[in-house]
C-alpha cells in the first residue's frame, strides 16, 4: 500500500535531529511541528523507519486528520475513515487519547467515542456484530490539538528507545533515543574524541559506537506491526537484510570513544551492555572520578548525563563544587 502518511514522534528539542535522519534515509518529509515529523511512504518505508531511526520515539500511521469541535463531529468523521484497510476482523484496537487547547477536552469521552466509531465502521465492513479482539494489536491514538483531531495507529509497540542491549541500567538512565540525539547534535564523528566521564550504564558511548558502525538500532528487536496480516512478512526480512548490509563491521576511521564512571560496578555494567550491543571493542572503559579523568587528546567532544538532585535525591545531597 503506497501513499501512506506517517508521524515520527520525538522528544521536544529533537525534531530537527529526527528530520535530518529521515532526510538521510531518503524519506519524503511533508511537515514538522513540536514533537513530530511527518513523512510519507509505504509499508516498506514504515519498516525502514522503525528499524533505522535513532532519535525518534515511535512511528505512527496516520489514518486521518480533521477539525472536530463536537462529539458528533468526532464520531462521524472517525467512522468515515477506512479503518478496515488496517485493522483485521480479529484485531485488538485499544484507544489512547490526549487533548490540548481543544473544545473536546475530556480525553476519556474522546477515547470512548473513537472506539465506538471504529467499531461501527468495522461492523459494516466485516458484517459482524461483535469483535473478539484476539488477534494482532492496533493501538489507536486520538490526539486533539486546537480542535484538530489526528487519528493514528502505532506501528512500533514498545518505544524505539528499547534497543534490546540495555538489560542492566543505572539509577537514572538516559533514554537511548535521547543519547543518540545528543551525539547527533554534537556533530561528533568517528576520528574525533568522544568522552563520557559519567557514563553510568554506558548509553551515550554505546549509541556513538552504533553510529560509528552505521548499525541500525532496531535490528535486534521486534515491532507490533510485524504481526499485522496486511503487511507482507517478506518486507521486514528485506528491510533487515538491507540495513545489515549498510553496517560497517570495522569502521574506516577508528572511533575514539572513552567512557568512565566513579562506580566500578557501573563500569562493569556498561561493558556488559556494550558487549550485548556488539560495540565493546570500539569503547575504552575505565573506573575514575571525573576530577581525575585525563583527556585522551587535545580536542574532542564531551557528552554526559550528570546525576542531579531532581532525579536521584534532594538538592542538598549534591556535592558542593
Amino acid at each position: 500500500m503506497d501513499n501512506l502518511n506517517f508521524i515520527a514522534t520525538a522528544t521536544f528539542g529533537l525534531e530537527a535531529v529526527v528530520k535530518r535522519e529521515l532526510s538521510r534515509m531518503d524519506f519524503k518529509i511533508t511537515s514538522g511541528s513540536d514533537g513530530r515529523v511527518d513523512f510519507c511512504g509505504n509499508f516498506s518505508d514504515m519498516a525502514r523507519a522503525n528499524i533505522g531511526l535513532r532519535a525518534a520515539d515511535r512511528v505512527l500511521l496516520v489514518v486521518g486528520e480533521f477539525e472536530a469541535r463536537t462529539f458528533d463531529e468526532l464520531f462521524e468523521q472517525t467512522k468515515a475513515l477506512p479503518w478496515e484497510d488496517f485493522i483485521s476482523a480479529d484485531g485488538i484496537f485499544p484507544v489512547d487519547g490526549k487533548s490540548i487547547k481543544s473544545a473536546l477536552f475530556s480525553v476519556p469521552d474522546c477515547q470512548a467515542i473513537v472506539k465506538k466509531a471504529v467499531v461501527e465502521r468495522l461492523k459494516t465492513k466485516y458484517k459482524l456484530d461483535w469483535f473478539p479482539e484476539t488477534g494482532p494489536v492496533y493501538r489507536i491514538q486520538v490526539a486533539l490539538l486546537k480542535d484538530k483531531a489526528t487519528l493514528t495507529i502505532d506501528t512500533t509497540g514498545a518505544g524505539l528507545h528499547k534497543r534490546g542491549y540495555r538489560a542492566i541500567t543505572s539509577k537514572a538512565p538516559i533514554r537511548e533515543t535521547l543519547a543518540a540525539g545528543m551525539v547527533d547534535l554534537s556533530y561528533w564523528r568517528p576520528g574525533r574524541i568522544l568522552l563520557d566521564p559519567m557514563c553510568g550504564s554506558g548509553t551515550i558511548p554505546i549509541e556513538a559506537a552504533l553510529i560509528a558502525k552505521n548499525q541500525a538500532p532496531g535490528l535486534s528487536r521486534n515491532f507490533v506491526s510485524e504481526d499485522w496480516p496486511q503487511i507482507d512478512k517478506n518486507i521486514w526480512e528485506e528491510v533487515r537484510v538491507g540495513a545489515t548490509a549498510l553496517g560497517r563491521p570495522s569502521p574506516e576511521t577508528t572511533p575514539l570513544i572513552y567512557a568512565s564512571d566513579i562506580d566500578p560496578k557501573l563500569v562493569a555494567q556498561a561493558k556488559n551492555n556494550a558487549e550485548k550491543a556488539g560495540v565493546a571493542d570500539l569503547i575504552s572503559f575505565s573506573a575514575a572520578d571525573i576530577a581525575n579523568v585525563e583527556l585522551p587528546g587535545e580536542y574532542g567532544v564531551i557528552i554526559t548525563n550528570p546525576p542531579y538532585g531532581q532525579r536521584l535525591g534532594d538538592r542538598q545531597e549534591l556535592p558542593q563544587v
